[in-house]
């Protein structure tokens, strides 16, 4: 059986059964631009599960009706405007850009980013990282049962982890292959808009942290990387440098990074998000992956 589980990124979330169907929407009509016949039979599958770990972090949720009308207008797009990637090769992009990359080498600098967004990213980041209260044990609870399941029934997974959502995957990864044994878990990791790539956040990873001679997880076949243009969590698009070494250790057959290229349309009543995972899951590239996955699997 072929089984899709997807983590979410940061923030509030809406309830976990409306949110995974503004989710589903999204991917189902990537997909469907692909390949109609994969389409239909994920969707008559009911082989997407989310892992709602927000509710837990946070606390709160966010009002569905305050995202309905946005993914609506992004899957009503016939044609995508030229303004979306004239927005990303901005004076004010390349300078947050450059602040960002300094911040993530310097972390002293990280007020001075201009970015609310990028500023609140990290803020969570740190959260997760710090374990306070045990969250981030908690969390990573909440990823790995699924993933325990899949494994039990022998099905086939694909795992695709957004933003800090990537984080969790790659962390919960780790500890079932070196804490519980489980050597083969995913057949392929995808990743979109992911912060993995950044140095702040590689220095904290489990496995990479004050280790001399760092470890990684070993239940992956395969690491799709995807980063739209102007993304700044996907500081570092390039991920297959960075993890070479489990490649080198037979840790994974491949890992492969898409960014030239790729947008993300979404918009809100803020404008233009091109981190937003609804654009990310609708996006060609990130379709075609899921496509191939499908058919392949």
């Amino acid at each position: 059986m072929k089984k899709i589980i997807y983590v979410p990124g940061k923030n509030p979330k809406p309830p976990a059964d409306l949110h995974r169907q503004q989710l589903l929407r999204c991917l189902l009509a990537g997909v469907r631009r692909i390949n109609p016949e994969v389409a239909d039979e994920i969707s008559d599958s009911d082989c997407f599960s989310l892992v709602a770990w927000n509710r837990h972090f946070y606390d709160s949720e966010r009002d569905i009706n305050q995202i309905t009308p946005w993914v609506d207008h992004l899957l009503n797009l016939e044609d995508y405007p030229e303004s979306d990637r004239e927005a990303v090769r901005t004076v004010s992009y390349r300078l947050a850009r450059t602040l960002y990359q300094m911040g993530d080498l310097l972390p002293w600098l990280i007020p001075a980013i201009p970015d609310d967004r990028i500023r609140a990213s990290i803020r969570d980041t740190e959260l997760y990282f710090s374990n306070k209260g045990n969250i981030a044990c908690r969390v990573r609870d909440i990823q790995k049962q699924p993933l325990r399941e899949a494994v039990a029934r022998d099905d086939k997974v694909l795992l695709i982890g957004h933003s800090m959502g990537s984080v969790i995957a790659y962390d919960s990864l780790w500890e079932l292959y070196h804490l519980e044994n489980m050597q083969h878990c995913v057949d392929c990791l995808l990743t979109i808009g992911s912060p993995l790539g950044m140095n702040y956040v590689q220095r904290r990873l489990i496995g990479l942290r004050d280790k001399q001679v760092p470890d990684y997880p070993g239940n992956v076949r395969s690491w799709v990387n995807i980063s739209a243009r102007g993304d700044l969590v996907a500081l570092d698009p390039a991920l297959a440098n960075d993890f070479r070494k489990m490649i080198e250790e037979d840790h994974i057959e491949s890992i492969t990074d898409h960014r030239a290229g790729i947008y993300n349309h979404y918009r809100d009543e803020k404008g233009l998000n091109v981190h937003k995972s609804y654009g990310y899951l609708v996006n060609p590239v990130v379709a075609r992956t899921i496509t191939d996955w499908w058919t392949d699997a």
